[in-house]
């Protein structure tokens, strides 16, 4: 089809009335956005000339996603929360904001709240009886290698089935979910399980916009960490487990080469006993670089809604039972 409409003075005219330029009140800067999101979409419909049936079937996806609550699912898969990320890298980096370790994405699953452990501790429940146990311990650190006491280490991960407690009504409250305060030499230690990786709903309408993209929906085996402390700009980040068959195929985009941590299974009776195991286990370890800041503005997580953070209960607008 070789008409194109968009151009014309009468499309340009219409966008203006559509995105409210002609109207006093709202926002403008929303209406700036909305505007051009609008004059891209429907450059795109005269472009590729997008059929009634195609535009109405995407509007019924968008239902779907939308009654799933999986926008927060498909966010990461579409690289949203990685391009977010490679944004604050680089206005760290025109700042002069330098060293620490690399931030990667939240995901959707993260809930408030959980125990505070001082120095070290136990996440899991003891109920995941096929998962292998787990040593995570490592030390928080300025970027001048001097141990960082008192700082939040917020750490959370799924189970051997690939489920998160609190999303799934299977787990107890607050299983694999903790915060851990460093010790005076800045570590940290918990046993827990490893986790396992997993993928979207095979028949979410998730995995269908995946599937028209020819790509999968897996995530590698992975850990959770949010790392605060008074001075030092807040860390978001994850640590990818070595060896999973999606650590550098993740449907997420999460990964970066310095966050991959091999496991070291420990077999020696004398250490098994010493940490409170009853067989053998993998210890994994995982020092924080964290960078000093005057801004009281970063040294705190952004702000957006999570599960238990507000007077509301947010979870069902984080993930419903998508997983990431």
């Amino acid at each position: 089809m070789t008409v194109k409409i968009f151009d014309t003075n009468e499309v340009q005219d219409f966008l203006k009335a559509v995105s409210g330029f002609e109207q006093e009140g709202g926002s403008e800067r929303a209406k700036e956005i909305v505007h051009c999101l609008l004059s891209d979409l429907y450059r795109l419909i005269d472009d590729y000339d997008i059929t009634p049936e195609e535009f109405w079937s995407s509007v019924s996806l968008l239902n779907a996603l939308g009654q799933g609550t999986q926008f927060g699912l498909l966010a990461p898969g579409l690289g949203f929360d990685h391009f977010l990320d490679m944004r604050m890298d680089a206005v760290d980096a025109e700042a002069g904001r330098s060293g620490g370790t690399p931030r990667t994405i939240e995901g959707p699953l993260y809930v408030a709240g959980a125990p505070e452990l001082q120095g070290s501790g136990r996440m899991d429940d003891g109920t995941d009886t096929d998962a292998e146990p787990m040593w995570l311990t490592g030390q928080v650190r300025d970027t001048d290698g001097m141990p960082v006491p008192g700082a939040r280490v917020e750490i959370w991960h799924a189970d051997s089935k690939g489920g998160y407690s609190f999303f799934d009504p299977s787990q107890s409250e607050y299983n694999l979910r903790r915060t851990i305060i460093t010790d005076a030499e800045g570590r940290y230690a918990v046993r827990s399980i490893i986790p396992s990786g997993y993928g979207c709903p095979p028949d979410s309408p998730t995995q269908q916009v995946l599937d028209l993209l020819g790509r999968h929906g897996q995530r590698p085996a992975h850990i959770h960490y949010f790392i605060s402390a008074q001075g030092y700009q807040h860390l978001t980040t994850q640590i990818n487990l070595a060896g999973d068959p999606y650590t550098y195929n993740d449907f997420a985009f999460a990964t970066r080469e310095e966050l991959v941590i091999p496991g070291q299974r420990v077999e020696d009776a004398a250490t098994i006993g010493a940490r409170g195991f009853e067989s053998p286990f993998t210890e994994v370890v995982f020092d924080v670089e964290l960078s000093s800041t005057d801004d009281p503005e970063l040294q705190h997580r952004h702000k957006r809604p999570r599960a238990n953070e507000d007077e509301q209960d947010l979870a069902s607008q984080q993930a419903g039972n998508a997983r990431v």
